[in-house]
């Protein structure tokens, strides 16, 4: 039976990523790595997916987000989705960053 991408996604090569994020221990590493393997648009879709995530935590309703933000609907329903039935990692940093502004 084939695995889905959802079952499989934990791979050797996500592994060694979380491996390299962890070992990073500076704010301005982090910043240069993050430039260095993302694109514009893709640092910026990580960005609004984290404060889409503070903001749902913080009760505010999907469609305020998402104007707030500029991002759609779906987007914001799906880090809600993530937050709430995910694996955790939301939660965790959130809880680490502290609650929303």
């Amino acid at each position: 039976m084939k695995q889905s991408a959802e079952t499989t996604w934990r791979t050797p090569a996500v592994e060694q990523l979380a491996d390299a994020l962890i070992e990073i221990d500076d704010r301005e590493t982090m910043l240069a790595f993050l430039r260095d393997v993302c694109s514009f648009t893709e640092l910026g879709a990580l960005a609004q997916r984290l404060e889409a995530a503070r903001l749902v935590d913080a009760g505010l309703p999907y469609a305020e987000v998402a104007k707030r933000l500029g991002a759609s609907t779906a987007t914001v329903t799906r880090v809600a989705q993530w937050l709430r039935h995910g694996e955790g990692g939301y939660r965790a940093v959130l809880d680490r960053l502290g609650r929303p502004r």
